[in-house]
């Protein structure tokens, strides 16, 4: 039947008028049809026989009437017809690379829970801590797809760069720190933690080592402790000073040796420290309390010696030349806090602070990888690793000035910005001129 299609039409046209001259020329032909009929042999070697027809027809045959069957040829030409073989192909369709998702956070986050979820004894963390950078290794870098690595092309590339921190940074502001990695920071706890995260044992624990950075390494001069109240609610307003701020818990340090009642002191930290993995969960212990209005209110509320640090993060990023130069103090809010609870407000000076770390300058590369406002880069940090953080031997003096009672205003008067402001600057030149004093009167940033 094929051989009787290409004798009729050799190109594979539907035009039955071409086809009767054909024929009548091919009738001595089928008297000659019937002898390899008879033998199956010959009639295989005649297809290709009938296939080559066509260059005959096209070198003479008919060339009148031949065009007429020639121009229907390109719509049903062969290569129309091999479309459909690369649609039936099952590559594309049957390749399961392309469906394969490459790893993401909340893969990573479910595997790395169980794997913690293993580690009973601290004698395991370190082959899972192995695990996860390997786990983290294929999060940041996944094989590429074999479709999709063709249509990533140049234009593409740049983004690659921002892959690792970008990964980094979701990691480590995601609540998988919060959840997981706050519980190893806290796996040895005491039982008594208060509902701020203090825990008095771990406390005690580290006692050791702030008394000696305080006696003998910075040597902290203490004057005026006795303008601190031996009891109630105060409010202790102090200058942030230092890349690397130590002013927290050495006012602790000072108040618990050098007040005459021992007073525990919480302090208010920048809330990027508790994105910080461990960093967070480890301050908290030691009396640290994460910085907004309602927790300060909330220890006010308990009658707590609080400190707070009104120029905040640009109290610490501020570079060396500009050092003990305050920053603005917000919008007054510690002024309104204050006012709402009749909390007297005693001002603090600290100098030495930023001779101990100096900030050179801020590396942004390795802010952008951890998500950090700025990481500073100080003569001994990170050169030194873990003991850089004790920084120069700088002497320290830190001054209590007289306390400025609150309980004369109204809570409704909070509300008044100019009332507010008006407190807030006053506040803050008090501060500054006495850091202005001290400059003048020490001989030795050393010696003091």
């Amino acid at each position: 039947m094929a051989r009787k299609v290409l004798g009729n039409d050799p190109f594979g046209g539907d035009n039955p008028k071409p086809a009767a001259p054909a024929a009548k020329k091919a009738a001595p032909a089928k008297k000659a049809a019937p002898a390899p009929a008879k033998k199956a042999a010959p009639a295989k070697k005649a297809a290709p026989d009938t296939a080559k027809k066509p260059a005959s027809v096209e070198k003479g045959a008919a060339p009148a009437k031949k065009p007429e069957g020639v121009w229907p040829a390109p719509e049903a030409a062969p290569v129309a017809e091999a479309a459909p073989v690369a649609e039936a192909a099952p590559v594309a369709e049957a390749a399961p690379v392309a469906e394969a998702a490459p790893p993401s956070i909340a893969s990573v986050i479910a595997q790395l829970d169980a794997l913690l979820d293993q580690a009973k004894d601290p004698a395991e963390s370190r082959p899972l801590l192995d695990r996860l950078a390997s786990r983290l290794r294929s999060l940041v870098q996944p094989e590429p797809e074999p479709e999709r690595a063709l249509a990533v092309d140049a234009p593409a590339a740049p983004a690659v760069h921002d892959e690792p921190f970008d990964a980094a940074r979701e990691l480590l502001g995601s609540d998988y720190y919060l959840r997981r990695w706050g519980q190893t920071a806290i796996r040895d706890r005491s039982e008594e933690v208060d509902d701020f995260g203090l825990d008095p044992d771990y406390a005690r624990r580290w006692q050791p080592v702030w008394d000696l950075l305080y006696d003998r390494w910075w040597r902290v001069e203490i004057e005026g402790i006795e303008n601190v109240p031996a009891t109630g609610r105060v409010a202790l307003v102090a200058n942030h000073s230092g890349a690397i701020p130590f002013d927290g818990i050495m006012l602790a340090t000072a108040l618990r040796k050098e007040h005459p009642n021992a007073r525990t002191l919480r302090w208010l930290a920048e809330d990027f420290v508790f994105h910080f993995p461990f960093a967070g969960a480890y301050l908290n212990r030691l009396g640290a309390v994460r910085a907004c209005q309602e927790n300060a209110e909330r220890l006010l509320r308990k009658d707590a010696c609080l400190a707070l640090f009104p120029e905040g993060v640009k109290g610490i990023a501020k570079p060396y030349r500009e050092r003990y130069q305050l920053q603005r103090f917000g919008r007054g809010g510690h002024i309104k806090l204050a006012i709402r609870t009749g909390t007297p407000i005693v001002p603090v000076t600290i100098v030495g602070a930023e001779e101990t770390h100096p900030m050179l300058f801020q590396s942004g590369r390795l802010s952008k990888m951890l998500g950090l406002p700025f990481v500073p880069i100080t003569p001994t940090f990170p050169l030194l690793g873990p003991l850089g953080l004790a920084g120069l031997p700088a002497r320290w003096k830190i001054v209590f000035g007289a306390p400025i009672a609150m309980d004369a205003y109204r809570p409704e008067q909070s509300e008044d910005h100019v009332l507010v402001n008006r407190l807030n600057e006053k506040l803050r030149e008090s501060i500054q001129s006495t850091l202005d004093q001290l400059l003048r009167a020490r001989h030795s940033v050393f010696k003091g």
